[in-house]
């Protein structure tokens, strides 16, 4: 299994505008969190990138895209109808054939290498099989995220063998249905907003009907289906500062970290001198 596909869905009504956001990157370079993704997707060996946008978006996000726009085609979503469809509205790109799929509005950054999307493809090449990649999340972030149960596979510490996946469970549900020995109390393997996908998830979804979630479920009670957890971060650009949280990861894992650190720190020093004097 060889994937040279990648989706990224960008058509969430209230996140639309957040892949266009623009951010330093860690070479000091200005530039779209859409083409940080990109640049991520085609550094994995991806060759096409599908991005699945609002209707009317189109021309936007190309001009965003700047040099990388002939790598990317976009697909617009006529209806609100959720992620599960956003996805299977890439399903003429996709064809026959496994794709990566990546959350538009979210920020991956690792601190080394390999980078997430090139673990969990050569992960998802070398099994023939579906991957997710995943992270230990804290019960108290639960309605944010998917999240699965499984079997760590023998001599791996990172990796499960699916048989659960539910959609922002509850507390409770995770305590009853997600365990998983050897994570700390409290905390789930959430979805890392990261996938390699093959055709059957894309049929599974059922014209939108079913969610990723729920065609994932499917999945995972009739073939083999991974899960990875992945030792980088995600960072949600829709949550409260979720921008200025991934501009601070992002210059916190380059070259300018030490100037950043200083800038903090002097900040946090005004602050608190400004603080004493009231």
């Amino acid at each position: 299994m060889r994937i040279r596909k990648a989706v990224i869905t960008a058509a969430g009504r209230n996140q639309r505008a957040l892949p266009l956001q623009t951010l330093v990157d860690r070479d000091g370079t200005e530039k779209p969190l859409l083409c940080i993704l990109a640049e991520q997707a085609l550094a994995a060996q991806v060759e096409e990138i599908c991005v699945v946008v609002w209707p009317g978006d189109e021309s936007r996000y190309m001009q965003a895209a700047g040099k990388l726009a002939p790598s990317i085609r976009f697909v617009a979503q006529p209806e609100p109808l959720g992620y599960g469809h956003a996805i299977w509205c890439a399903r003429e790109f996709t064809g026959a054939d496994p794709f990566l799929h990546m959350v538009g509005d979210h920020l991956y950054v690792n601190s080394g290498a390999p980078a997430s999307a090139q673990r969990l493809i050569a992960l998802a090449e070398a099994e023939s099989c579906t991957v997710s990649g995943v992270q230990p999340t804290r019960e108290g972030l639960l309605p944010r995220f998917g999240a699965v149960a499984g079997r760590r596979l023998p001599g791996r510490s990172d990796l499960y063998r699916v048989e659960t996946v539910l959609e922002k469970p509850t507390p409770t549900e995770a305590e009853q249905r997600l365990l998983i020995s050897g994570l700390r109390a409290g905390y789930y393997l959430c979805f890392f907003g990261m996938h390699v996908l093959t055709p059957r998830v894309m049929e599974l979804l059922d014209g939108g009907a079913y969610t990723l979630s729920a065609a994932l479920a499917e999945l995972a009670r009739h073939e083999q289906y991974l899960a990875l957890e992945d030792d980088g971060r995600r960072y949600d650009l829709g949550q409260p500062y979720g921008v200025l949280i991934a501009q601070l990861a992002l210059a916190l894992n380059g070259p300018d970290r030490p100037q950043v650190l200083s800038q903090m720190l002097e900040l946090l020093a005004d602050r608190e001198l400004a603080g004493s004097r009231q």
